[in-house]
């Protein structure tokens, strides 16, 4: 096994149903604690290329997503400033409300 493929191994995505739920409720963002919405065995990126165009921002490699509530509190990720980058960190963190 090279290089590329333990790096690229496949992992969990996001199936084209979720996907389709998603955009159905409008979801403003997605946050996953897992590092590609996609299927990396699939180079049309369907989960990518549809969420984006239905203005729905991706943030992947999450972590601790189970201590948060189901519902209130803010999410953020803020991100350097960056000029023509498809991709690029962001320091995401949590505020819990009281």
């Amino acid at each position: 096994m090279g290089r590329r493929e333990l790096l690229w191994e496949s992992g969990p995505y996001l199936s084209g149903e979720l996907i389709d739920l998603l955009i159905r409720l409008k979801a403003s963002l997605v946050g996953v604690d897992f590092w590609n919405v996609d299927n990396t065995e699939d180079p049309t990126r369907p989960a990518h290329t549809r969420l984006l165009a239905s203005n729905i921002l991706i943030v992947e490699h999450l972590c601790n997503l189970s201590v948060l509530p189901r519902v209130g509190f803010k999410f953020y990720a803020v991100s350097p400033r960056i000029v023509h980058g498809a991709s690029f960190p962001v320091r995401a963190f949590a505020e819990i409300d009281e």
